[in-house]
């Protein structure tokens, strides 16, 4: 992440490109059409500055530094993974409990599983009792 800060004016403009996702003062989420673009762009032999620039980035408000970053995250993320590499992570490891409504019966699974993993983690709790109180042998 940059240490130049963006204002509310560049924040605007930014937001307003159709190939951000997200903005703020401190970074950029660019959409997943832009990077395959930008990959393809590269593999051409472009340079980054000339990309963003033809896709509407003003690369003076955004600085170079920021780009040659996403440029290498990109490009490493394309080696590494192919265009798959490309995909914001963020959404599918989310710690955050899914949004999504779920259905009786799956919530009755979810429930059920739970109440195994308790009772399993009773006895477990039993048995360690009853060994530090000596009641019964190390297996």
């Amino acid at each position: 992440m940059s240490k130049v800060l963006f204002t509310e004016q560049q924040i605007h403009k930014l937001s307003k490109n159709k190939n951000v996702l997200r903005v703020s003062s401190k970074s950029i989420t660019y959409s997943g059409e832009f990077k395959k673009l930008f990959i393809s762009e590269i593999l051409k032999g472009k340079l980054p500055r000339i990309i963003f620039e033809e896709n509407g980035f003003d690369v003076e408000v955004m600085g170079m530094s920021r780009i040659e970053q996403a440029a290498d995250r990109w490009k490493k993320s394309y080696k590494n993974n192919g265009i798959s590499g490309l995909k914001d992570a963020r959404k599918q490891n989310s710690a955050l409990p899914s949004k999504r409504k779920l259905s009786d019966q799956d919530k009755l699974s979810k429930l059920e599983a739970r109440i195994k993993f308790l009772e399993a983690e009773n006895e477990f709790l039993k048995k360690l009792d009853m060994m530090e109180m000596g009641l019964i042998s190390k297996e």
